[in-house]
Order: C-alpha cells, then structure tokens, then sequence
C-alpha cells in the first residue's frame, strides 16, 4: 500500500438510478460521466490532475491538491447546475438526471489493488450516502445538492472567496454508524432537521477597563498610609478635600 497522501475528494452520485431501466440507466452514466467532466475541465482540472473510481451510480474523483480548491468549488457552484439544465432540457422525464456531490479534503492512500484505504474517505462517503443530503436533493425543484466537509468549510468556505458565498452554507449533522459528522450544505437545508449550526465568528475583543475619572480617587497621606483592621490610617482626602485621621474605611 503507498503512503497516505493529501487529496482533494470529490463525489458524485446519482438519484434513483436504480429506479431505472438497463437503457436508462447506461444514458444517466454518460451523462454523469460528461457532466463531471466537463466541470473539473472547467476548473482546469485535467486527467493528469486526478484518479477516478466507477462506482456504477456513482463517480469518486481524487484529485491532485496542486489543483485550487477555491476554484474546484466555484466551477461546482456555478458549472454543474448549467450543465445539468442543459442535458435534462433535451431529456425525457424518465431520462432527466439530478445529483448528490460531496466535497472534502483528507489523506488517501492506495493499495496494491487500486483500491482507496482512508477514514478521511470513508466519512465522505458517508456524507454523500447520509440522509440529509438525499433529504435536501428531494425537496429542491433543481437537480443538485452539494455540500462540503467541514475542513473544507473552515479553510475555504467562511473566508467568502468570491464566487464562494458563506452565507449560503448552513451547518448540519449527518448520523453515521461511528459518530456524528459535520458537514455544511450549500442551500437551503431540508425540512425536518434540527436548527442549523451557527456559523463560527470572531470572539468579540475584550473590554477595557474604565478608569476614574480625574479627582475622584482616594489620595493617602501620613506615615501609616493603608488599610489595617478595616480602619484607614493617616491623613488622607477624598475628591480633594481633607479627612480627619482614623475614619474608618
């Protein structure tokens, strides 16, 4: 098995692809497959740039992490949604296509078999499996669904690179068989599901102190200047006028 490395992980899955017939369903592969393509071109992403698995309904891209992650997502953001216009507006109703993407960040490494060894892996798939993400596909009258780990969101997402709005993610949490895994969805997130997680801001500065105004502190004068037993010793003045010795505190 090789090293684990860096990679950019990218997802793709069709819906109800096995509602479909033979025919239907090898039309959907090459509409998956051109629609994908087209959009990692789009973002200057060539086959030299990247390694993909078929997983029949499904495409799973690993990409070199020399390739801009900024520009990768807004080629999502942007790419995908009119490529996918322009193949449904030719399609018949049973043929239209409509995608789950995922994208994340992690280390991957490689086995003797081609296969794909990683948790960074595994959990990205569990993002584009898990139901809120299917939920959110459902309820929407386009064909896309994306969201994004959240490594992805903290290194990316939240700086509002343009084309990249942060105010248009929310927070969600996909159940898994190990845990809870927090993930933000770009769009509005699905009926039914808790309230979604704030958005992270800077902790607000601390406040200074205020100091007295000029005069009104306590001046102490006299040989026992202090406090001791509760009594104030020696000749002082409050605002600027005289005390008499030993007043108490």
């Amino acid at each position: 098995m090789s090293d684990p490395l860096s990679r950019t992980m990218l997802l793709v899955d069709t819906e109800r692809f096995s509602d479909r017939d033979d025919v239907q369903q090898t039309y959907l592969r090459r509409m998956l497959y051109g629609v994908v393509d087209r959009t990692l071109l789009a973002a200057g992403i060539d086959q030299t740039l990247r390694l993909r698995a078929d997983r029949g309904d499904a495409i799973m891209e690993l990409i070199d992490p020399v390739a801009p992650l900024t520009t990768l997502l807004r080629a999502l953001l942007t790419e995908v949604p009119a490529q996918l216009r322009a193949v449904n507006r030719m399609a018949a109703s049973s043929a239209q296509i409509r995608l789950r993407a995922v994208l994340a960040t992690g280390y991957v490494a490689i086995d003797e078999y081609d296969g794909w060894v990683g948790t960074d892996l595994n959990q990205a798939c569990r993002l584009l499996d898990g139901d809120p993400l299917r939920a959110a596909l459902r309820e929407r009258t386009d064909d896309y669904a994306l969201c994004v780990s959240e490594a992805v969101y903290s290194g990316i997402v939240r700086h509002n690179h343009t084309g990249i709005p942060a105010e248009e993610f929310h927070g969600i949490t996909m159940p898994s068989k190990n845990g809870p895994l927090q993930a933000w969805l770009y769009g509005p997130p699905p009926s039914g599901l808790p309230a979604p997680r704030p958005v992270p801001t800077a902790s607000a500065a601390p406040t200074p102190p205020v100091s007295p105004p000029a005069g009104s502190g306590i001046q102490f004068h006299g040989v026992n200047n202090g406090v001791v037993a509760d009594r104030i010793r020696g000749n002082i003045s409050i605002g600027g006028g005289p005390a008499r010795p030993g007043e108490q505190a």
